[in-house]
Order: C-alpha cells, then sequence, then structure tokens
C-alpha cells in the first residue's frame, strides 16, 4: 500500500494486514548508515551518544551518508536551508531510520531534514504566530487562552527541530531567513509564570512544552512539576515532548530523568491530581522495538501517554498510514489524542493538506479501533479560536478553500477563516486566488454567509 495515496471524498479504509501493526523494527538500521556501520547497539542505544552525534549541519550528512549522499541529494540539502525557517538537529535514531536510497519520498525525511526542492510559497494569509500565542500571552511565557487551561512554554530548545514546527518563529535558532529570540531555562522567569497561575484560581489545566521539556534537567523536570502541583487550584499538568518518538534512547537509559518524571507523577498521585505525557508519533516508520520498549518502562511507571499528531501531505495522508499509526499506538500503549490540521505558518505549504481531506480521514479512521484509541482530528484556529473539531466549520467553500469557525466560548463573537493549500485547489480557484481583489471578496463573501 501506498504512504503518498492521498485521501478522496468517499474513500472508504482498506483493512490492513492484521497483525502488521505489531511489527516492530529491531534490526541494526543504523548501521546501514556508512559513517555508523561500525556502532554497536548498546552505543547506539545510549542517550549520551545520541545526543552527541545530533545531525546539525549539511556537511555532518555528507560525511555521515559518504555515497548516499549524491550531489543532486547534497545541492537540495544546500538549497533547502536557504529557505527553512528551521535549522537542522537530527537525533541519530530517527536520521538512520530515513530510507536513504529514496530520500525525495520519505516521510521522515519529509519531517525533519528540508529539501529546496519540496517548498512552495506561503499562502496569502500565513502568520509567523498562526494561533496567536503571543496575542494570548499575559506574561512571558504563558498562553492563556482556554479558561481553565494554560500553555507553558519553560524553554525554546528541542532535541530534533520539526521543518513542520508550529512555533518556528521562536524554536530553531535564527535562520538565513529568519532571525528568532530563543530562549533556554530561566527559573525567575518561570516563577513570575507561576505567580500569575496563583492569581487566577479558574486554571486546573497546565501544559508544559516549549521547545521540548525532554530538555528540562531532571531537576528542572521536578521544580517545575512539583511548583504547579503545589498550586492549590491546579488539577492537571501534561509534559509535552516528541522525545518519545524521536529519541526514545533517553527513556530507555537516562534513569536520572525517567525517576524525576516519576517522582513528580507519585508527588501529584499523593495531592490527588494528574501527571500525563504527551507526545508526537506522526508516522508508522518512526514506531520500533526502541519505541514499545520505552514505553513499557513508563507503562510500568503507571504514566499515562497521549500522542498528537500533525496531519502532514505525503507523511500520514492515506486512510492506510492514518489507521497503522493509530493501531501501533495503542498497541504500545500510547492512547491517539489529537491529529492537528497544519497550522498556517511559513515555510510549510508543502506538508498542508485540504480540510475536506482532514474530515474524510477522520470518516475512515473511525471504526477500524476501539473509540477511546482512536484520535479526534481537529483544527487549530488562526487567530487563536483554540482546537475545533475538523466537521465544525460554520461554513466551507470547498471550490476556493475558505472555512468560516466560530469559537463560541473562546472567543464570542468572533470569526474565524482557515484556507486550504492553493495548490490544491482547481486551475479555476488557483487563478481567483492570484488577484488580491478577487481574494479579498471571496473571503467576505463567505464570512458573510455566517454573520
Amino acid at each position: 500500500m501506498s504512504n503518498t495515496q492521498t485521501i478522496e471524498e468517499g474513500t472508504e479504509a482498506k483493512k490492513i494486514p492484521e497483525l502488521e501493526h505489531r511489527n516492530f523494527r529491531n534490526d541494526e538500521f543504523w548501521q546501514k548508515i556508512p559513517g555508523w556501520s561500525t556502532v554497536t547497539r548498546d552505543e547506539f542505544n545510549d542517550h549520551k551518544w545520541q545526543v552527541k552525534n545530533s545531525v546539525q549541519k549539511i556537511k555532518q550528512v555528507q560525511k555521515i551518508l559518504g555515497p548516499l549522499c549524491t550531489p543532486e541529494l547534497l545541492s537540495d540539502l544546500e538549497a533547502g536551508q536557504k529557505i527553512t525557517p528551521m535549522n537542522i538537529r537530527i537525533t541519530p535514531y530517527m536520521f538512520a531510520l530515513i530510507d536513504w536510497t529514496n530520500p525525495w519520498d520519505d516521510p521522515l525525511r519529509k519531517q525533519f531534514l528540508p529539501l529546496g526542492s519540496q517548498f512552495l510559497p506561503d499562502h496569502a494569509y500565513y502568520e509567523a504566530d498562526s494561533l496567536g500565542e503571543d496575542t494570548d500571552s499575559p506574561v512571558p511565557m504563558l498562553t492563556h487562552r482556554y479558561p481553565d487551561k494554560v500553555l507553558f512554554l519553560p524553554t525554546t530548545i528541542c532535541p530534533v527541530y520539526c521543518s513542520y514546527c508550529t512555533r518556528s518563529r521562536i524554536i530553531g535558532g535564527s535562520t538565513e531567513t529568519v532571525d528568532k529570540s530563543t530562549y533556554g531555562a530561566n527559573q525567575k522567569k518561570w516563577d513570575d509564570a507561576f505567580e500569575y497561575l496563583l492569581r487566577n484560581p479558574l486554571i486546573e489545566d497546565v501544559v508544559i512544552s516549549g521547545g521540548d521539556s525532554y530538555m528540562l534537567t531532571p531537576k528542572q523536570l521536578k521544580y517545575i512539576g512539583e511548583s504547579l502541583l503545589k498550586i492549590p487550584h491546579i488539577r492537571r499538568i501534561r509534559y509535552a515532548t516528541k522525545g518519545i518518538a524521536i529519541f526514545p534512547q533517553k527513556i530507555l537509559t537516562d534513569d536520572d530523568w525517567v525517576n524525576a518524571l516519576r517522582d513528580v507523577h507519585e508527588f501529584g498521585r499523593r495531592y490527588g491530581k494528574q501527571v500525563v505525557v504527551h507526545t508526537h508519533f506522526s508516522s508508522p516508520q518512526e514506531i520500533t522495538k526502541a519505541s514499545q520498549q520505552a514505553m513499557d518502562r513508563l507503562f510500568s511507571l503507571g504514566i499515562l501517554v497521549r500522542n498528537q499528531a500533525v496531519l502532514q501531505s505525503g507523511v500520514n495522508n492515506s486512510v492506510d498510514t492514518m489507521v497503522k499509526l493509530t493501531r501501533q499506538l495503542g498497541f504500545i500503549n500510547v492512547q491517539p489524542y489529537y491529529v492537528y490540521m497544519h497550522d498556517m505558518v511559513p515555510g510549510c505549504e508543502h506538508f498542508r493538506t485540504t480540510l475536506a481531506e482532514g474530515i474524510e480521514l477522520e470518516k475512515a479512521v473511525r471504526g477500524t479501533t476501539a473509540g477511546f484509541n482512536t484520535p479526534t482530528f481537529v483544527c487549530d484556529l488562526p487567530g487563536g479560536g483554540g482546537k475545533r473539531h475538523v466537521a465544525s466549520y460554520e461554513y466551507y467553500d470547498k471550490e476556493n478553500g475558505i472555512s468560516v469557525w466560530r469559537a463560541p466560548y473562546v472567543k464570542p463573537g468572533e470569526l474565524f477563516t482557515y484556507f486550504d493549500p492553493i495548490h490544491k485547489l482547481s486551475k479555476e480557484a488557483q487563478k481567483r486566488w492570484a488577484d488580491k481583489a478577487t481574494v479579498e471578496a471571496m473571503v467576505k463573501e463567505a464570512k458573510s454567509k455566517v454573520e
């Protein structure tokens, strides 16, 4: 089955082979990379080796791949670095899982190592801060949009830099196209955020993200977790990390970090409060035996892990891929939670799908496994409307790719718009999008349908 087969309206799910989702890669796949051909399993599975050998430069890519890095590939990689809003940072684990015999079509390469040939012009309505996180930030490092929930960003550092990152305005370091104000751990600013939480008793839920909470030291992990749990009205905290997906070796061999997470989890239980982890698998190719072993360890500690994926063209926008991902996650005790429509951020137009694709994919996936292990497909509305189910729009002009939404409790009285990628529209619609006056009239007309 092809991983690049796109979803069309009315498409029915194909049944994947019954036990395929239980098969996890467990070979020395990294030894196929010339630069790591002699690396032993014990070395590769050590979290310190993974950090030390992270790939961060095109010259490293060329050196590690050797003859696998063809002149054509090298030229395309170099061109990508002149366009992308994100620098390179990839763990050896994820780098080695890429199919280097066909990197152009590989779903992992697409997510972490941009090629110049893949980019498309940004949508006319893109925004660096598409979700309005900075607008809804009452104090540094906090976004407070929902009445009882906040997003806390204690660092902007990640173990990998994803090409599709929604926070590329602050994460991934400055590039040739973007200057950024990144930051690392700062306890003084954390304490200012905690003070805001103390003054707002309606807040019960804190998402600790960034950046990536994987990059917090054990001491920092405990300090943040226990400080939040000591606030009387905070009932739930969630550590958000892509780490389990792209760097399971940390769970397997960094005992200090895992024990710190365990301690916070047990601290929360004593207070009758929830401490969970949210991770981010987007492709079945990210899941190996190491993923399962990492989850076995967290599961044995009683730590609940949920998954939030991003819908990406050429990565997971086919029925068979999404069904397999969903069932594999459930099998290793990761609960599928959300699949996001891709945010309208710069440098990501080639990743985005239409809203119709998201709707049809959810129809196809629902019923393939238990309901509590079926992800909800959502659109996080541009402008800060928050997450809405993909089929809960007020109006959708499929021909011109314009959807109009309300967020009645988050921001009552406001209308929000999300736009399909122009290159996926009809030729006639693409011509209309080429004329600014016509575009303004189309958007105005769409909003008038629900005003």
